[in-house]
């Protein structure tokens, strides 16, 4: 595996070594020892989630605050995605800016995405199953979110708002300066 730090501290790109034969392809997807390794942290994954949505369906930004927050490792196994992370630790030096890549079942890539960090994606291909571990467990009461349409952070997600399927919920997120602390 390839780890590739990007702009925001702490967030790489992870790119598995593929072995191509007549039979198809193999890669090892994760290992503990050379996750930690790449990352330069002890993370215990605990929880290991997935999502099947349709094109245009738009998931986030997402964060759990306190002592609930959660790194997350996520990577697309069917169809494709635009995938965001948004930093959210106000004595970060990339406070609030982001980083997006597409994450495919053709590129096999992951995102590492410590604690303090926000996340959200958008569903590319006309469907997509994403999968993602967690090193917490889900505690409903420390979920919190920032607005997919904040002007601030102009992210860009490769389709007209009319377009995106959006849940009610996320709809009614924070813009970041609006947002209360997240005790990151």
């Amino acid at each position: 595996m390839t780890f590739i730090p990007i702009a925001l501290e702490g967030c790489f790109i992870i790119e598995p070594r593929i072995f191509n034969d007549g039979r198809g392809y193999f890669f090892e997807s994760y290992n503990a020892k050379t996750f930690n390794e790449g990352v330069g942290a002890e993370i215990v994954f605990v929880q290991d989630n997935q999502s099947f949505s349709t094109r245009g369906v738009l998931r986030g930004l997402h964060f759990q605050k306190g002592e609930y927050a959660q790194s997350k490792l996520v990577r697309v196994t069917r169809g494709a995605v635009l995938d965001i992370a948004i930093d959210l630790r106000k004595k970060s030096a990339t406070f609030g800016q982001t980083f997006s890549i597409e994450l495919s079942e053709q590129n096999n890539r992951q995102l590492f995405i410590p604690r303090g960090f926000g996340h959200g994606f958008i569903v590319l291909s006309d469907e997509a199953v994403f999968q993602y571990k967690c090193d917490n467990y889900y505690h409903k009461a420390s979920e919190g979110g920032v607005h997919y349409a904040d002007p601030d952070l102009d992210i860009n997600w490769g389709m007209p708002f009319n377009e995106l399927l959006v849940s009610d919920k996320d709809k009614e997120l924070p813009f970041l300066k609006d947002a209360p602390d997240f005790g990151f």
